[in-house]
C-alpha cells in the first residue's frame, strides 16, 4: 500500500466525465438549453440577473409603504373584482377599498390609500370574486406576517411596521470547508409541553449549538402553515413566517444571535408542494387551481394531500425564485435545504419508484420544468450570496443534481446522502455478527465525484410518530428504565457503544458534512408526535428533553459529550478538505479502519471479541490516540489508556518492507489516531 500522495484533495470532477452518462449526453444539453432559454424569457438574455429581472415580485406585489401612502398590489388574473378588508373596514367591503385592475403585469390588481389608513399590526384580508360570482376570503400571497387570532383561529395578513425595526449587528459567518448541520424545530425546542418560540430558542438552544461544534442550523417549519402537526411541509403563506413561533423581529433576532455565535442559518424550504387550504393558502386563489398549479391530478399530490406547482409558468417562476431572495435578504439567511425535491423532478412524485436505471433519470417522467426551476433557484441564490448553502433532498439519486449548471447540472451544493441512513437502520435489524462491513463502508463513502453530500445517521424523518430513532431502535424499552450508568442493562451498553460508532464512522467518511436532528445527539428517547386527536392535543412527544443530556449520572449526558469533542476533533483536523482512504475492511473480525486527512480511524463493530495486537498497516512513525468511544467519561468501559501513543513496527511480505501498527481494539469500540512524527 502506498502512502505518497498525501494529503488527497477532495475534488468535484465535471458531470460530463460519467461515462455512463454518454448516452444521454443529448438530454444534458438540452437541459442547459432550458434552463439558459428560461433564464432569457425572465430577464431578457442568457446571462440576465435573475436578481434583478425575475426575483423582485415581492417589492411589486403585496402591502407597501411608498412615501406617505400605502400601496397594495395582487396577481390575480381571473378575479372580476377584489376588495381589501380589514380593521380598517370593519372587514367590510366599501368602494375606496376596491383593487383597479392594472396591465402591468397582466393580471394584476392595485390600490392606493392615505399614509394614516393602516397602522402597526392592523389584521387585514381580501375579498376575492371569481367568474361564476361567487367570493372567497383570501390572504394576500405576498404577505409578510400572517397571524392566528387565539379564539376564532381565523388566519389573517398583519401589517407588520414596528417603529423600531430590527438592526442586524454580525455579519455572515465564513462558509467552511465542513458543513456541521443541526436541523431544528424552533416549537419543539422547549423541554417544556408547548409550541416553543423564537425568542426562547435563540436564547436556551443557540448557546448549546454552538457548544456542541456544529457551525450550521437548519430551521423546520419556518414558512406559515395552518397545522402544527404537519411539521411546516403544508405551506399555506410563503412570504410571513409562522406566528406561532413569534414576530418576524424575533426571527431575525434569532439568526442574527445564531451569526454573533459563528452559526450559520439555512431554512427547510418547501417549493415542491403547497397545502389544499383556500382561505389561507394558494389554492383556487383567483378562482380557479391553474393560477399557480397544474391542472387535473397532475396539480395534485395524492400521498401529500397537498397541491403541486406549475414550474412551466414564468408567474409561478418569479412568485418561487422572489420568495428565496425576501429570505435571504430580509431575514439574512445563509441559504435553504430544498424539502421534496424528488417529488419535484418526477411527474410520478418518486412513489412506489424503484430508481435502478440511469434511464430513470432521463425519461418522459422527468419534469424538466421543475429541474430548471432548480436550477434558476440556485443560480439566483448564489448570484445574491456566493457563499450561500443549498442542500437537496433528493431520494432518486438524480445525477447532476449537485453538479454546475453550466454543465446541466441543477448547482446545488450539497444533496443529502439518503442512502446512509437507510442502511444503518437495515442493520439495526440484523445481529451484529451478520453485519457486512465492506457493504457499509462503501455506502458511507459512495458518491458521485461530481457532486458533494451531507451524510447523517438520521433526521427528523426516523423519529417521527411511526419511525424510532436509532438509539429508541437499538435500546428498546430499557431506553425508560436503564439508562443509567450504574443500573444498566447489557442491551443499553451495546446501544449506547453502537450509537457513538455509528456516528464517528458516518461523519468521519461523509464526503463534505454531517447532519444530526435536535437531541439525537444525546440519544434523545422516544418520537416525535404533535398535539393532534388521536394523542388527545397532548404536547409531550413535541418536546426535548434537555434535563437528560444535563445529568451526568445518565448515559444520555455521556453520550452528548461524545458527540461534542468528535465534532471538535473532526473540525480541528480539518478532514472534510481530504478524501478517505481505505486501511482495512474484515468482514470476519468486524474491523473497518480508514485514514482521512492527518487522522486514522479504527472500528470494532465486533461484538464479543477484543483484539490484541491487531496489525493494520499505516504510515510509518509514531501515533497518538485522540479519542476513544470506549472512554469513561463517554460512558465506555476505558479499557484504553487516554492520550497513550502508538508506533509502528517493520513487518517483511516477501521483499517488501511495510510498516504496521498493532493495537489494542476492544469489542464495540471506535479510536482516532493522529501521527506525529
Amino acid at each position: 500500500m502506498a502512502f505518497a500522495q498525501r494529503p488527497y484533495p477532495l475534488t468535484v470532477t465535471p458531470l460530463t466525465s460519467d461515462p455512463f452518462l454518454a448516452p444521454y449526453q443529448h438530454i444534458l444539453d438540452r437541459r442547459k438549453q432550458k434552463i439558459a432559454a428560461t433564464r432569457r424569457n425572465l430577464t431578457g438574455s442568457a446571462a440576465g440577473s435573475l436578481a434583478k429581472k425575475a426575483a423582485r415580485n415581492h417589492e411589486f406585489f403585496g402591502l407597501h409603504r411608498i412615501g406617505k401612502k400605502w400601496v397594495f398590489r395582487e396577481w390575480a388574473p381571473a378575479a372580476k373584482r377584489i376588495f381589501l378588508v380589514g380593521d380598517f373596514s370593519n372587514f367590510e367591503e366599501a368602494d375606496q377599498f376596491a383593487l383597479q385592475p392594472v396591465n402591468t403585469p397582466v393580471g394584476s390588481w392595485e390600490i392606493v390609500l392615505p399614509g394614516n389608513t393602516l397602522a402597526h399590526k392592523m389584521h387585514y384580508c381580501l375579498h376575492i370574486y371569481f367568474a361564476d360570482g361567487t367570493m372567497g376570503v383570501r390572504l394576500p400571497a405576498y404577505a409578510e406576517y400572517v397571524v392566528q387570532d387565539p379564539v376564532s383561529n381565523i388566519f389573517t395578513a398583519m401589517v407588520w411596521e414596528p417603529e423600531q425595526k430590527y438592526t442586524f449587528q454580525y455579519p455572515r459567518p465564513a462558509r467552511t470547508d465542513e458543513i456541521l448541520i443541526y436541523e431544528s424545530h424552533a416549537g419543539m425546542a422547549q423541554e417544556d409541553g408547548k409550541v416553543g418560540s423564537f425568542n426562547e430558542f435563540t436564547e436556551k438552544i443557540l448557546p448549546r449549538i454552538a457548544a456542541g461544534n456544529y457551525n450550521t442550523i437548519q430551521l423546520m417549519a419556518v414558512m406559515s402553515h395552518p397545522y402544527y402537526g404537519s411539521f411546516g411541509y403544508h405551506v399555506a403563506n410563503f412570504f410571513s413566517i409562522s406566528s406561532r413561533f413569534g414576530t418576524p423581529e424575533d426571527f431575525k433576532r434569532l439568526v442574527d444571535t445564531a451569526h454573533g455565535l459563528g452559526l450559520r442559518v439555512i431554512m427547510d424550504v418547501v417549493h415542491s408542494h403547497a397545502v389544499r387550504n383556500e382561505v389561507e393558502g394558494l389554492a383556487r386563489f383567483d378562482g380557479t387551481r391553474e393560477q399557480y398549479f397544474h391542472a387535473g391530478s397532475r396539480g395534485e399530490h395524492s400521498a401529500w394531500d397537498s397541491l403541486c406547482f406549475d414550474y412551466g409558468k414564468p408567474e409561478v417562476l418569479k412568485f418561487l425564485l422572489s420568495n428565496l431572495k425576501f429570505y435571504l435578504e430580509e431575514y439574512n439567511l445563509d441559504g435553504f435545504r430544498f424539502d421534496g425535491v424528488t417529488s419535484m423532478l418526477y411527474t410520478h412524485h418518486g412513489l412506489n419508484k424503484v430508481f435502478s436505471s440511469y434511464d430513470d433519470y432521463f425519461s418522459d417522467d422527468v419534469d424538466e420544468d421543475a429541474y430548471t426551476y432548480l436550477a434558476l433557484a440556485n443560480t439566483l441564490i448564489h448570484e445574491i450570496n456566493p457563499d450561500a448553502i443549498t442542500v437537496a433532498e433528493d431520494v432518486s439519486g438524480m445525477p447532476g443534481i449537485a453538479a454546475k449548471v453550466e454543465e446541466g447540472g441543477a448547482g446545488f451544493d450539497l444533496r443529502m446522502a439518503m442512502g446512509v441512513t437507510d442502511l444503518w437502520f437495515k442493520l439495526f435489524d440484523q445481529p451484529d455478527e451478520n453485519w457486512d462491513i465492506a457493504g457499509l463502508f462503501y455506502e458511507l463513502t459512495n458518491r458521485r465525484s461530481d457532486e458533494r453530500c451531507i451524510s447523517y445517521v438520521e433526521c427528523h424523518d426516523q423519529a417521527i410518530v411511526g419511525g424510532q430513532s436509532a438509539i429508541f431502535r437499538l435500546a428498546g424499552s430499557d431506553i425508560y428504565t436503564k439508562m443509567r450508568l450504574f443500573d444498566t442493562s447489557v442491551v443499553v451498553e451495546r446501544a449506547v457503544a453502537l450509537h457513538k460508532m455509528i456516528r464517528l464512522a458516518t461523519a468521519a467518511a461523509g464526503c463534505s458534512g454531517y447532519l444530526n436532528f435536535m437531541g439525537n445527539e444525546f440519544g434523545h428517547p422516544e418520537w416525535i408526535d404533535f398535539p393532534r386527536e388521536g394523542n388527545n392535543w397532548s404536547y409531550h412527544y413535541a418536546r426535548r428533553q434537555w434535563s437528560l443530556a444535563d445529568n451526568p449520572e445518565l448515559f444520555y449526558h455521556c453520550l452528548g459529550e461524545f458527540d461534542r469533542i468528535m465534532l471538535q476533533t473532526l473540525t480541528r483536523y480539518g478532514i472534510w478538505s481530504s478524501a478517505v482512504r481505505k486501511l482495512k475492511l474484515d468482514n470476519h473480525d468486524k474491523i473497518m479502519a480508514f485514514e482521512r486527512g492527518d487522522l486514522w480511524f479504527f472500528f470494532n463493530f465486533n461484538s464479543q471479541t477484543s483484539f490484541t495486537d491487531y496489525g493494520i498497516e499505516v504510515m510509518p512513525g509514531k501515533y497518538q490516540l485522540l479519542l476513544d468511544s470506549d472512554e469513561l467519561r463517554f460512558g465506555g468501559a476505558g479499557r484504553l489508556t487516554p492520550g497513550q501513543y502508538y508506533f509502528t513496527m517493520p513487518e517483511l511480505d516477501g521483499n517488501i518492507c511495510k510498516h504496521e501498527l498493532k493495537l489494542y481494539l476492544p469489542c464495540r469500540t471506535a479510536m482516532i489516531l493522529k501521527k506525529i512524527d
